[in-house]
């Protein structure tokens, strides 16, 4: 799909809905070949990154502070735990449930993730200054803070 296609009408560049649909898909083309040569997902790292910000979690939790459905959080971790970079363990407290830890090889992943995302970031979105890049940040965050479960 073409980003900005010839002729497109005003009235469809007026369109908040649609601008953003088409930003999101460019914005997964981007993230996902940033991140391809690392085996790794949009999913990988958010989980990782979850797990870096607050610490040993439940599967639960991780799934419940990123949004990822539960079924997707167990494939991820899965992954993640074959490949050395999560611990997945019996919670000590209630031993049905597992506790996600960060291993010292996810949090190496993790930087390597987070400096190709960060290439990512600015494929997206060229020539925008730091200050726009900060504002256009701050809006969707908004967006989302207005859409969020009460």
């Amino acid at each position: 799909m073409d980003p900005a296609p010839a002729g497109a009408s005003g009235r469809l560049r007026a369109l908040p809905t649609r601008l953003i649909g088409r930003v999101a898909i460019i914005a997964n083309r981007c993230t996902e070949k940033a991140l391809e040569p690392t085996g790794s997902r949009r999913y990988h790292y958010a989980l990782l990154a979850t797990l870096d910000e607050h610490g040993p979690l439940s599967q639960a939790e991780v799934g419940r502070r990123t949004g990822i459905d539960r079924s997707d959080v167990v494939a991820a971790v899965n992954d993640l735990a074959d490949r050395g970079l999560v611990v997945r363990a019996p919670d000590p407290a209630d031993r049905r449930r597992n506790t996600l830890t960060l291993t010292p090889a996810g949090r190496d992943h993790l930087a390597d993730l987070d400096n190709r995302l960060e290439a990512a970031q600015r494929e997206l979105l060229p020539g925008f200054s730091t200050a726009e890049r900060a504002n256009f940040v701050l809006l969707l965050n908004r967006v989302l803070e207005q859409h969020a479960p009460q």
